[in-house]
């Protein structure tokens, strides 16, 4: 099963928008484990699952560090991108998913 990560400051402020994208990719009937990490575990999490991670998406609060972690998943061929901060900020699992599947595609 290919994963979708949510990079965020502490891996936990982000947990609301994981349930919400879970719930969107059922109703879809999308297979993908979704899940959140804290950012500076990134390195880690393309060691442990490499050809498993399908998208990385970075938190609004640490988007300064797009660049940094471009780095690394460019060298997988991973896409990555900061999540949309509206869609974020209202918990909006949808298009958040939505914004990953095109990232993927």
């Amino acid at each position: 099963m290919k994963r979708i990560v949510l990079a965020c400051a502490a891996g936990m402020s982000t947990s609301m928008v994981v349930t919400r994208m879970e719930k969107e990719a059922a109703a879809r009937g999308l297979r993908y484990q979704i899940y959140a990490i804290p950012e500076q575990n990134l390195r880690e999490e393309l060691e442990n699952y490499p050809g498993e991670i399908a998208v990385v998406l970075l938190g609004p609060q640490v988007r300064f560090k797009l660049e940094q972690n471009k780095t690394l998943t460019d060298s997988a061929q991973i896409p990555i991108a900061v999540i949309d901060s509206l869609a974020y900020g209202t918990l909006n699992g949808a298009k958040v998913l939505d914004q990953a599947l095109a990232l993927i595609n």
